[in-house]
């Protein structure tokens, strides 16, 4: 068996926007993304084809953030590689984020879903955060309804200069079961 590599999966590319409402209108209403999760400053939207979320966001430049086994374990590999620590792993509210540099001076967002993902309300409201295995027995991604993503999501607090979303911290929404 071959080592499946240090990044999993790409969790969400994130889209800066001034203005959530005008965003939305513009990629869910204009282009047809499916609203995932917002919060006041970020909105999770569907694309097609896998797991991977646009996020919208107010408070942040473009990012791309990686899903990884351990937030730790991942930058410790990254140093030990040659890389750098741009901002040590903090907890976020579904897990833990760090940010981390290659040896070429380019920045990863490295998030892992350790505490469980968001819940949501149908109409995408970030409502709490349930353990993984825990609740639902929908779907294979932690329980959110067909299609709802999986990974980044709302509310996660970043540390100044992550470079990432105030609202992109990990952990993709689910909706709330009733």
């Amino acid at each position: 068996m071959t080592d499946p590599g240090l990044l999993r999966a790409v969790d969400c590319v994130q889209v800066p926007v001034p203005d959530l409402d005008a965003g939305l209108a513009f990629y869910r209403d204009r282009l047809g993304h499916r609203l995932l999760w917002r919060t006041a400053e970020a909105a999770g939207l569907g694309l097609p084809g896998g797991d991977t979320e646009l996020v919208l966001t107010t408070t942040r430049g473009p990012e791309v953030d990686f899903l990884v086994s351990s937030v730790p374990e991942a930058v410790a590999a990254v140093v030990a590689a040659g890389g750098t620590v741009v901002v040590a792993p903090v907890e976020i509210p579904v897990g833990r984020v760090a940010v981390v540099a290659d040896p070429f001076g380019t920045r990863l967002t490295l998030l892992d879903l350790s505490k469980g993902r968001y819940v949501t309300e149908p109409d995408g409201t970030v409502t709490g955060v349930r353990p993984e295995g825990a609740g639902s027995a929908e779907g294979a991604g932690g329980g959110r309804p067909e299609g709802a993503g999986s990974g980044a999501g709302a509310g996660g607090a970043r540390p100044e200069g992550a470079g990432s979303a105030e609202g992109a911290g990990g952990g993709r929404p689910e909706a709330s079961q009733g």
